[in-house]
């Protein structure tokens, strides 16, 4: 189980404010950080993704992050929100077959191009 991942991002408050939107239908929220150094998120369970200041050029990195929902309908409601929020489309919510059979994605590229899922591996309540 991992407790928490930061990546580097090239503008930290447009970055916060970008994840504040697209973390709101999966229940993450901002949890704590120093202005203009680093923000983190959590779910309530203790797993936080943070986002940190770079003084680095881009590109940053290539990196993929997967979180993990109950419902279809989060991965919809995540898509939305991230493009809302400014997000470039990198994969329509829909099956996923080369995954699994149960497999129900999107992906989408954050701000500084990080390439992040939203994704449930099992049949739909």
């Amino acid at each position: 189980m991992i407790d928490h991942i930061t990546i580097e991002v090239s503008n930290l408050e447009k970055s916060r404010a970008f994840y504040e939107l697209a973390f709101e239908p999966l229940g993450y929220r901002l949890s704590f950080g120093k202005e203009g150094l680093f923000w983190a998120f959590d779910v309530d369970d203790g797993s936080l993704f943070e986002i940190q200041h770079t003084g680095s050029s881009l590109p940053l990195t290539h990196l993929h992050v997967a979180f993990r929902v109950r419902k279809r309908a989060e991965v919809d409601a995540f898509y939305r929100a991230a493009i809302e929020a400014g997000a470039k489309d990198n994969g329509v919510p829909g099956p996923r077959q080369d995954y699994g059979a149960d497999y129900y994605a999107c992906f989408i590229l954050d701000p500084d191009g990080y390439n992040i899922e939203a994704m449930v591996n099992r049949p739909d309540a």
